[in-house]
C-alpha cells in the first residue's frame, strides 16, 4: 500500500516541462487539488469516441444513397474508424505518458474536431473515408488518456466512482449512439440528411478544449523513456491483421485473405513477444511490458474485458438486426426500443459505484447472472413467439440485460486497473481499450456469422429473424456464462482497497 501511494505522489508531481506562472498557475493548482472538476470533461472524450462508432451505423444508408457510394464503400467508411481506432490505442496511451496525458487528451480531440468537420463536409465516398481513418486516430491519441488521468488523479478510496462514471459513460453512449443518430437522421436538418451526425462533434469538441485547458491537470509517467519503436511497428502490424478481418470479414463472406490475415495476425504477436523480451533484457522501455500479465487481477480481467465487450457488442449488432430488418421499425424506433435498457444500464451502474467498495467481486458477479438471465429471457421469447414477436415484450428483457451490465462493465474497469502502478497505468490503459475493441469485433464477427447462418427462407420475415436472433443469443449465453466464470478467478479484495 506504501509502495502504491509513493507511485501515486511521483505521477502527479510536476514534470521536467517548464512550470506555469501567474494565472496559469493558479489554475494547475486549482485542478490538482480538485480532481473531479476534471473528471466530467475528460468524460465527454470517451462520450465521443464510443459515441462515433455506432452513430454512423444508423447513417449508413443515407450516406450511401447521397454520395453514391459502393458496398465496399460503405463498409470502409463505417469500419475505417473502428480499425484506425483500434489499432493505434496503445501507442496514444504510451504517449500520453511521455508527453504529458492532458496534452495527448487535447490534441486527440481536437483533431477528432477537425476531421469531423471533414467528415460533415465530404463531397464524395472517398474523402469521407479518408476523414474517417484520420478521425480513428485522432479517437485513439485521446480515449485512453481518460483511464490514465482517472487513475492518477483520483485518490485510491474513491476510484471506483470514477470508474463508474466512466463505465457508464461507456455504456450509454454505446446505446444512446442509435437513437442519437435515429433522431439527427429524422430530423434532415437544413436537408442534410446524415451531416448533423458529424457536426454535432464541432461544438462539444470546442467546448471541451476550452474547459480542459483550464480544469485539466498535466501528469506524465514517472521516469517516461522514448518510444520503442520496434514494438510499435510489429505491434501496428499485428492489430492491422487482427482487426481488418474481423471487421470487414462477416460481409466479404470470409474469403482466403481473411484467414490469412488472422494467421499472420498470430505469428506478428508471437514476433511482437520476442521484440518486447528483449527491450526488457537491453534495459529499454517496452511498448507493453509482459510483467502486467503476471498480476493476476490484470490477466483474468483483460480476458474478461474481451469477453464481456464481444458478447455486448454482439448482442447489440443481432437485436438491431432483428428490430430493423425483422421486425421493420425505423432507425428512430429501434433508437427508442434502446432507451430504457440505457435507463436501467446508467442506473444501476451508479448504484454499483456505491456497493462495490463494500461487497467487492460480488456486484460484478450478480450484474453477470442478471445479464445472463436477460439474453436467456430474449431468446426464449424468440424461439417461443415466432411469427408473433414485437417490440413490446423485449423491453422486460433487454431492461434486465441493462441491469446486469451496469453492474458488471463500469466496475470491471477499476478491477483491471486497480493494483496497476502509475508508472505503467499508460500502457495497462492502451492494453484495456484495444481489448474492448478487439472482444467487440471479435464478438460481432463470431456472432453474426451464427445469426446469418441461422436466417431460413421459410416462414414470414418476423419468422425468419426472431429465429435468427434466438439461435445468435444462444452464443450469447454462452460468452455470459464464461464471463462469469472469469469473475470467480479474479482476486476477492474490494477494488478500494486493491488501488
Amino acid at each position: 500500500m506504501t509502495h502504491r501511494k509513493a507511485d501515486t505522489a511521483a505521477a502527479q508531481e510536476p514534470t521536467s516541462a517548464p512550470q506555469p506562472t501567474g494565472g496559469r498557475a493558479a489554475r494547475a493548482q486549482s485542478a490538482a487539488a480538485s480532481p473531479w472538476r476534471a473528471l466530467p470533461v475528460i468524460l465527454v472524450g470517451s462520450f465521443m469516441a464510443i459515441l462515433d462508432t455506432f452513430i454512423v451505423l444508423v447513417a449508413a444508408p443515407a450516406v450511401q444513397a447521397d454520395l453514391h457510394a459502393s458496398d465496399g464503400q460503405i463498409q470502409l467508411i463505417v469500419a475505417g474508424y473502428q480499425i484506425t481506432y483500434a489499432v493505434a490505442l496503445i501507442t496514444g496511451a504510451r504517449l500520453g505518458d511521455t508527453y504529458g496525458r492532458k496534452r495527448l487528451f487535447m490534441l486527440g480531440m481536437a483533431l477528432f474536431t477537425l476531421t469531423s468537420v471533414a467528415c460533415a463536409l465530404a463531397p464524395t465516398a472517398g474523402v469521407l473515408i479518408g476523414a474517417r481513418l484520420a478521425q480513428g486516430l485522432s479517437a485513439a491519441l485521446m480515449f485512453p488518456q481518460v483511464f490514465s488521468m482517472i487513475q492518477v488523479l483520483i485518490p485510491a478510496q474513491q476510484r471506483h466512482r470514477a470508474f463508474g462514471a466512466l463505465g457508464s459513460v461507456i455504456g450509454v453512449s454505446t446505446i444512446l449512439g442509435q437513437l442519437v443518430g435515429g433522431l439527427l437522421i429524422a430530423a434532415n436538418l437544413f436537408g442534410t440528411t446524415w451531416r448533423p451526425v458529424f457536426w454535432v462533434n464541432v461544438p462539444i469538441g470546442l467546448i471541451t478544449l476550452a474547459l480542459a485547458a483550464r480544469m485539466v491537470p498535466e501528469t506524465r509517467a514517472p521516469q517516461a523513456r522514448s518510444l520503442d519503436l520496434p514494438g510499435l511497428a510489429v505491434l501496428t502490424v499485428a492489430l492491422f491483421l487482427l482487426v481488418i478481418p474481423l471487421v470487414e470479414g462477416r460481409d466479404a463472406g470470409w474469403p482466403a485473405w481473411t484467414w490469412a490475415s488472422l494467421a499472420g495476425s498470430a505469428v506478428a504477436f508471437a514476433l511482437f513477444v520476442v521484440v518486447e523480451r528483449r527491450a526488457e533484457r537491453a534495459g529499454r522501455a517496452p511498448l507493453v511490458s509482459l510483467r502486467l500479465f503476471a498480476e493476476r487481477s490484470f490477466a483474468v480481467g483483460i480476458t474478461l474485458v474481451v469477453v464481456a465487450y464481444a458478447g455486448v457488442n454482439s448482442f447489440f449488432l443481432i437485436l438491431s438486426l432483428m428490430l430493423q430488418d425483422g421486425l421493420g421499425m425505423s432507425a428512430l424506433g429501434a433508437g427508442l426500443e434502446y432507451t430504457p435498457l440505457a435507463v436501467a444500464f446508467f442506473a444501476t451502474s451508479l448504484l454499483a459505484a456505491r456497493w462495490t467498495p463494500r461487497h467487492g467481486r460480488r456486484v460484478l458477479e450478480i450484474g453477470s447472472v442478471l445479464a445472463a438471465t436477460g439474453f436467456l429471457a430474449t431468446l426464449l421469447m424468440a424461439f417461443a413467439e415466432g411469427a408473433r414477436l414485437s417490440a413490446g415484450p423485449l423491453i422486460a428483457p433487454l431492461t434486465l440485460v441493462g441491469l446486469g451490465n451496469g453492474l458488471l462493465l463500469p466496475q470491471l474497469l477499476n478491477t483491471v486497473l486497480g493494483r496497476i502502478r502509475p508508472s505503467e497505468v499508460g500502457m495497462a490503459s492502451g492494453v484495456l481499450s484495444t481489448g474492448q475493441q478487439v472482444g467487440g469485433a471479435v464478438g460481432v464477427a463470431v456472432i453474426g456469422v451464427f445469426f446469418f447462418d441461422a436466417l431460413t427462407p421459410h416462414g414470414s420475415r418476423v419468422a425468419q429473424y426472431a429465429h435468427a436472433f434466438g439461435t445468435a443469443a444462444i452464443l450469447n449465453l454462452v460468452i455470459a456464462a464464461v464471463a462469469t466464470a472469469l469473475l470467480l478467478a479474479l482476486p476477492r479484495q474490494k477494488p478500494a482497497e486493491t488501488a
